[in-house]
């Protein structure tokens, strides 16, 4: 692991900002290298996974039936895209996308920060109640009493859902 501490900034500028390098072997997805930066100033935060053997573009989709499916593991990198169909929800690649490897739970958890901070920043009552019919509907979810599709699309094939029971389809490059 690489750290460098005390580096310039991109936004504030303090000699604040750590920079850490890892490399990780994750189990039936190969080596990647791990990215993260953050300024102890300002807050800003950037991570990334990126794939150190060539990956194919892919699709990646998964039917979450049970509370033991939120263990299942997701790797994102920052141009992955992560769509859950029946919340239509999704996280888009591009500007501040942030890389991670996490589980099923752990994508809920993003996305249920998003709809949160929607439902308690709303000035509009429509939007607030859409929120909280959308963090009722996450947390059938995360107790297994809704089904729901998680899909993992990457261009650069650094993204995957790591389970036996994942549709994989190749996308055109």
């Amino acid at each position: 692991m690489d750290i460098a501490h005390n580096q310039d900034c991109p936004v504030c500028g303090e000699k604040t900002l750590t920079i850490i390098e890892d490399e990780n072997d994750i189990p039936y997805f190969g080596k990647v290298a791990l990215f993260s930066m953050q300024c102890k100033s300002c807050g800003y935060r950037q991570s990334d996974v990126e794939a150190l053997e060539k990956k194919d573009p892919a699709r990646y989709e998964i039917e979450v039936n049970c509370k033991k499916d939120l263990d299942i593991r997701v790797v994102r990198s920052s141009e992955g895209m992560i769509k859950i169909p029946t919340l239509r929800m999704s996280l888009e690649p591009g500007t501040g996308a942030q890389g991670f490897v996490s589980n099923i739970e752990g994508v809920l958890l993003r996305f249920k920060k998003i709809v949160e901070g929607q439902r308690d920043d709303a000035e509009d009552p429509s939007i607030k109640k859409s929120a909280k019919t959308l963090l009722k509907k996450m947390w059938k979810i995360e107790c297994g009493d809704m089904p729901c599709k998680i899909v993992v699309e990457d261009k650069t094939g650094n993204s995957v859902i790591i389970s036996p029971k994942v549709k994989v389809t190749k996308l055109k490059k």
